[in-house]
């Protein structure tokens, strides 16, 4: 199997573990070429605590892609990250460009993306991503794209998500140890956004909830920039628990009357209406009512969307400037619920529907990849195989790499390059801006490696 264009992704879940490998198809959509899932020991509420028990997880979910897909072999993945340790900030941040009379170009966004990332967080904190909002150009405001403009101070809005730095370094210690390389991390909720949310409901205002085993992501798009994001720290797990407790029974018989009969809607189920669960060893058979059992799912389910709602509200949706005109939209495993996407209308007032991810996908693609439960794993492929066409782009431009050079040193190269860049033709800052893209993902693997 030929290796271009071949991009793998690894969304580690509190509840699964799958890893994905695809490539583009000729029309631009993604081609799955195999997949492979075990479940997820060692993770709780996305945060990864034992190592030894992730790894094993991971082998077994590669050698189950690679297996899939043939003949290929795993040798690099984009992972997710979330998890309770996940926040965000807003930032704003300026460069003095030293020739006004020249385009502001890709080498200048550069500069700016690169200053932000040197902000001093709190202790054992780490930047995981730098998303540019509006630009200001020469006190000009809310510009989308100064790329072509003219001006001496360039200004922006940043949306920057931050997380412990303990969490991402085990993730890619667990990445390491399980013998592949770590091309990048991203946020599990704007993985999940680029595979099931289309750009015109991006530009009319989104929330995107992803509901996991153990946590809940959020995502809030308007004008189709990222504004806000949230991790809360609870999914479909507490209400497999919550089931567990109600009703007397082991874990696994929850989970599967969450599948198989779970409702968020209590006034959907008959009082006669009676599942009998096979006793333990020879016990009685126990009767649960399913009216009972939508009763326990609800008061957790409200619970889950009262607390995303409130992440909507603190975004401000209310505003009329920040009015979220294309609703809400649910993925992950935990969408799969019945008459969730009702309560969640009930609750919002807002236009809810289920997110799939089928739109990014080729015609011939197994319907099972369409499930929201591989929403986090398709955008993941995505984007891995956009940081490929970067990598493509800059391998053309830079002869020498840069691996070794401390984060400070490696800083003000980066300032020196870009301000260099920054007066020959814009052609080439273009492909120079891939290159901050690499030398950040060298400098996460200097930082693991040093941890060792």
């Amino acid at each position: 199997m030929e290796n271009n264009n071949i991009a793998v992704g690894l969304d580690i879940g509190t509840t699964k573990i799958v890893a994905m490998i695809g490539r583009e198809n000729e029309y631009g959509k993604l081609e799955i070429l195999g997949v492979g899932k075990s479940k997820s020991l060692g993770v709780h509420r996305g945060v990864v605590n034992n190592i030894t028990q992730t790894i094993q997880s991971i082998q077994q979910a590669v050698q189950g892609a690679e297996s899939d897909s043939g003949d290929y072999k795993i040798t690099e993945v984009v992972v997710g990250i979330a998890g309770q340790h996940i926040r965000s900030l807003q930032h704003s941040d300026y460069i003095t460009r030293n020739n006004a009379d020249e385009v502001i170009n890709e080498a200048d966004i550069d500069l700016l993306i690169n200053q932000v990332y040197k902000l001093v967080m709190l202790p054992g904190e780490e930047i995981i991503h730098v998303l540019p909002q509006e630009y200001k150009v020469d006190g000009q405001a809310e510009i989308k794209e100064p790329i072509g403009m003219y001006g001496g101070r360039l200004e922006a809005n940043f949306h920057v998500v931050v997380g412990q730095v303990s969490s991402i370094r085990n993730i890619g210690r667990c990445v390491k140890s399980s013998g592949l390389d770590l091309a990048n991390i991203t946020l599990e909720p704007l993985a999940s956004a680029n595979a099931v949310l289309s750009q015109e409901e991006k530009e009319a205002g989104v929330a995107l909830i992803d509901i996991g085993g153990g946590t809940t992501d959020l995502a809030i798009f308007k004008d189709g920039i990222i504004r806000h994001t949230a991790v809360i720290p609870f999914g479909g797990n507490v209400i497999t628990e919550d089931i567990k407790e109600g009703c007397s029974i082991i874990e696994k018989q929850a989970e599967l009357l969450k599948i198989k009969f779970g409702s968020a809607w209590p006034g959907e189920n008959k009082d006669n209406e009676i599942v009998s669960i096979p006793g333990l060893r020879g016990r009685e058979p126990k009767e649960i009512t399913l009216k009972n059992l939508s009763k326990i799912i609800h008061a957790r389910v409200v619970e889950i969307v009262e607390q995303a709602y409130l992440e909507i509200k603190n975004y401000g949706h209310e505003e009329q400037k920040k009015k979220l005109i294309a609703g809400i939209v649910l993925t992950g495993g935990g969408s799969q619920l019945n008459h969730l996407k009702q309560l969640v209308e009930y609750i919002t007032g807002m236009d809810t529907r289920i997110g799939y991810p089928n739109e990014h996908l080729a015609g011939d693609s197994d319907p099972d990849m369409a499930s929201p439960l591989y929403a986090t794993a398709v955008g993941l492929v995505m984007n891995a195989i956009e940081n490929q066409s970067k990598f493509v782009v800059e391998e053309e431009v830079v002869e020498s790499p840069t691996e070794t050079i401390s984060k400070a040193e490696s800083a003000t190269e980066d300032n020196t390059e870009t301000t260099n860049t920054s007066a020959p033709k814009p052609s080439e800052p273009k492909k120079e801006r891939k290159s901050i893209f690499e030398k950040w993902a060298d400098k996460l693997k200097d930082f693991l490696d040093n941890a060792e």
